[in-house]
């Protein structure tokens, strides 16, 4: 098979949707001879962040001279950027060949009346044989929904389980509390092994330091820290950090937006725990790995004059960061958003959180069975701003928020990540 009838195979999958369960997933593995079980992972789950933990860890592993596999979702452009090796996609040629294979061994599985897996269980099992195959030095593994029966939980030992951030979302299959919540995250904490959790409030450290003791894992996580030398450009982040753990001075990161703070500090603590495990990581690995890191499509800059910004912010904390974000970099310019979202994500809040901080809303339709549609979408919005205008075709929109925003000023292309992939798209054909 070619690339492209990877690719359809893929789509054609799609009507098989999200379902969460390892059977179908385990039974593919186990057919491809279990390739998970000769892998180093790090395994990452959360509601917020995890795409830039996994990036900062893959950045600084790398650095520190490793092959580094990394399994991120979902992708912006191409299903490819979901499958990287130090940091490089997975060449069309190889994502063919990995695809091909998976693909006959899915057809075998419903040979034998078995379930056929989900687009998502045949690319995590594509993900765990390609870096099996390629012998990489250690996996950086980011789940995709919730963790207990995600299909990237049919890890069973990793190296460390990373627990970032954990905030209100897909409730209608994790829960409607934040207890239920953080205990499916923490599915992915296994006996015996280490766990690294973000600064937790009371409830979430509850529930998972019981989890932990249950499994007798490990639990880490930093109580107090002292952050100082605070820098911020829209080219990163300057700080100077002390915590029980680990102390660093004038640290550098490529990304932005205060949250990349606390989530540097979550994958510092990370670093130590590897270190302590006898990997060999230095400082300066580290402030290279940190400095030079990139992840696409969140606070992501792609174009001035005007300043053009890209953040797939689509959920109530994700939008409180990109809110932070308007007011610490862009305080005294006028900003335009360009905004689309799904119906199920909390909208209303969203747009309450922006729009007063923005001088004009440029409403919008991601490419997605789940979108919101732009008059439903401009009912809300007219509650929080009086100067909208909206388009339902992203490119067309995209041209009329561009030419609304002067040279001097911000546009901000947010809401949902199907909308930042579609916009990438119409970027880089222009380029």
């Amino acid at each position: 098979m070619n690339y492209n009838e990877v690719i359809n195979y893929m789509n054609s999958i799609e009507r098989f949707g999200s379902r969460p369960g390892l059977t179908r997933v385990q039974n593919l593995l186990k057919r491809l001879g279990n390739p998970e079980k000769n892998l180093k992972v790090i395994h990452v789950a959360g509601t917020n962040g995890k795409g830039s933990v996994c990036t900062m860890m893959s950045y600084i592993l790398t650095q520190s001279g490793y092959d580094v596999g990394t399994y991120t979702s979902p992708h912006l452009e191409r299903y490819n950027e979901r499958i990287r090796m130090n940091n490089l996609e997975i060449s069309d040629a190889e994502f063919a060949a990995v695809g091909e294979k998976i693909i006959r061994t899915c057809q075998e599985c419903v040979k034998d009346n078995e379930e056929h897996p989900t687009v998502f269980e045949c690319l995590t099992a594509m993900a765990l044989l390609y870096f099996a195959e390629k012998s990489v030095d250690f996996v950086v593994l980011e789940v995709g929904l919730g963790g207990r029966y995600d299909a990237t939980n049919v890890i069973e030992h990793p190296l460390v389980s990373v627990i970032t951030s954990i905030g209100m979302d897909h409730m209608d299959v994790l829960g409607d509390d934040i207890e239920s919540i953080a205990y499916e995250k923490a599915g992915i904490i296994k006996k015996n092994c280490s766990s690294v959790l973000y600064f937790p409030n009371n409830k979430v450290y509850n529930t998972i330091k019981s989890v932990c003791e249950s499994l007798n894992a490990p639990l880490y996580y930093i109580s107090d820290m002292n952050i100082y030398n605070v820098g911020h450009s829209i080219d990163g982040i300057t700080f100077s950090i002390d915590t029980e753990f680990y102390s660093y001075k004038d640290l550098k990161v490529s990304l932005i937006g205060e949250h990349q703070i606390y989530n540097t500090a979550l994958v510092l603590l990370v670093v130590e725990i590897l270190k302590n495990k006898g990997i060999e990581i230095t400082e300066e690995n580290v402030r290279s790995g940190l400095n030079g890191c990139y992840w696409p499509g969140r606070l992501e800059i792609v174009g001035k004059n005007p300043l053009v910004i890209l953040d797939g912010a689509h959920n109530e904390e994700g939008t409180l960061a990109l809110a932070k974000a308007f007011k610490q970099y862009f305080s005294g310019k006028n900003i335009t958003l360009l905004i689309g979202v799904l119906r199920d994500k909390p909208y209303e809040d969203m747009l309450k959180l922006l729009l007063p901080y923005v001088k004009r809303v440029v409403l919008t339709e991601p490419n997605s069975p789940r979108k919101l549609s732009i008059d439903e979408l401009e009912k809300t919005a007219r509650k929080y701003s009086a100067s909208i205008v909206k388009n339902a075709d992203i490119a067309q929109a995209y041209e009329l928020a561009f030419k609304l925003t002067a040279e001097k000023d911000v546009l901000c292309c947010a809401g949902s990540l199907y909308l930042i992939g579609e916009i990438k798209t119409i970027l880089n054909e222009r380029s």
